[in-house]
């Protein structure tokens, strides 16, 4: 019985992964299509459909993490899931106006190359039981280019964002109304923003150490 419960748990893996990945190349191709056609405006339009879909679709990561399905630590991926979600509803989707800002395309590029490699990955080695090295390599290695673009992209589309925020009061609630209880949203992502300033590089730290865990481990094997 545990074997079949392996081999189950290993195929919904697979299938998974592969899924999402397919979701990330779409991704890539549509941004550097338009990118390439009509220029960093027209990136957004052409990816939101599948970049809602593939990053959304993140959320069963931490699913997976609570019930044991991985053994990724929800303490590293939570955080992560949880900005990205933040920059694809609660910036891009909420505030066009943020959609044909030119760290539009760098997020997207960076974001998309980081899981395509990273679902390829792991798609890997749940179909064949393991990946090649120089896969695994690109797994612990591009990261230290992408994080920071990708980082810098996200603090600079919440900054973009802010004006907007103000004028347009949206996801606010005032004063008076029958809860008796105020929300600006505004301040919800400068407090995103300050998060920022510690849990970026104690990630960039935590990756650096995975990176070196997993590429000794790869050379005594």
């Amino acid at each position: 019985m545990a074997g079949v419960g392996s081999a189950v748990r290993r195929l919904y893996l697979a299938v998974y992964n592969w899924i999402v990945f397919a979701g990330w190349a779409q991704v890539l191709y549509y941004a550097i299509l338009a990118l390439l056609e009509s220029g960093h405006e027209a990136v957004y339009g052409a990816v939101e459909r599948p970049l809602q879909f593939a990053q959304t679709a993140a959320i069963m990561e931490i699913l997976h993490g609570l019930v044991g399905l991985v053994r990724s630590p929800i303490s590293a991926t939570l955080p992560q899931i949880g900005s990205r979600l933040f920059l694809t509803w609660g910036i891009l989707w909420s505030f066009p106006e943020t959609r044909s800002n030119i760290l539009v395309t760098s997020l997207v590029i960076s974001w998309s190359i980081t899981e395509i490699i990273r679902y390829s990955f792991f798609g890997t080695k749940e179909t064949f039981g393991f990946a090649p090295s120089w896969l695994l390599w690109l797994r612990y290695s591009t990261f230290m280019v992408l994080y920071p673009t990708g980082i810098s992209s996200e603090v600079g589309l919440i900054f973009a964002a802010l004006p907007h925020m103000m004028a347009s009061q949206k996801y606010c609630l005032r004063l008076p109304n029958k809860w008796n209880f105020s929300y600006d949203y505004l301040y919800t992502s400068i407090l995103a923003l300050a998060v920022y300033i510690p849990g970026s590089p104690h990630m960039f730290k935590y990756m650096l150490s995975q990176r070196k865990k997993a590429l000794s481990k790869s050379k005594t094997v």
